[in-house]
């Protein structure tokens, strides 16, 4: 069992690896292709917002590579320096996958609430579910419920793992809906536009799998000091 696990985990560990250096080189191709119209990630994620009719998201640049991420707590979608200045397909795409959060939230969909009122418990479980796990572990014998404590603090990150994968799925089809419709892209570059939001989204597929196999280890650990 120790063994298969360790080849699935590995293999999940290879897999992640690919799909992260394809995001890299697909964000780093389509970067380098421009849009038509000339508009920048800014100039896409505020047309987009101001299409849906939100007017109290503030679009702001953010330092870093691929850190752009939408903030519910304070209305603001942050683009990376390479998405808020550039006038690419990999900036359109993400700019509206970032607005799509936006529109996400003022129409309160269920996932994305869902996955904002587990962020509290998650960011405490982050902080605290390495060490637990350690000492559970070490304790076994004497405290199973250290385990105990720091699988259940690992499996609501597992769970905010799993949320996550529709709230980005649905930012996604509601960005390449919006591109067509407003013409930001067209026959001949939509589909690269795709390719870029499809390849972000596997490595959330992959980090979901990789944390339910964790957490499958360290409960299988658990089982079998109950023995």
């Amino acid at each position: 069992m120790n063994t298969g696990y360790f080849i699935l985990f590995i293999g999940i560990a290879i897999i992640s690896y690919i799909v992260q250096a394809n995001l890299q080189s697909k964000f780093k191709k389509y970067s380098k292709m421009p849009l038509d119209n000339g508009m920048t990630g800014r100039d896409i994620a505020l047309k987009m917002l101001h299409d849906n009719g939100i007017y109290d998201v503030k679009v702001t640049s953010t330092p870093g590579t691929l850190t752009d991420h939408y903030n519910p707590t304070n209305n603001t979608v942050n683009l990376s320096e390479g998405v808020y200045n550039s006038c690419s397909i990999a900036a359109a795409a993400v700019a509206a996958h970032e607005c799509g959060h936006a529109i996400q939230h003022a129409h309160a969909y269920a996932p994305l609430k869902m996955r904002s009122a587990l962020v509290p418990f998650v960011s405490f479980a982050s902080s605290w579910m390495s060490w637990i796990l350690l000492l559970g572990i070490i304790t076994i014998q004497s405290f199973p419920q250290i385990l105990l404590g720091g699988i259940v603090l690992f499996a609501s990150t597992t769970l905010f793992s799993f949320v996550t994968l529709p709230v980005e799925i649905d930012a996604s089809r509601r960005a390449l809906a919006w591109l067509t419709s407003a013409g930001v892209t067209n026959i001949r570059n939509h589909s690269q536009a795709t390719d870029a939001l499809r390849s972000a989204a596997y490595t959330y597929v992959v980090a979901a799998l990789s944390s339910l196999a964790t957490l499958v280890y360290y409960i299988l650990i658990y089982t079998r000091s109950r023995d």
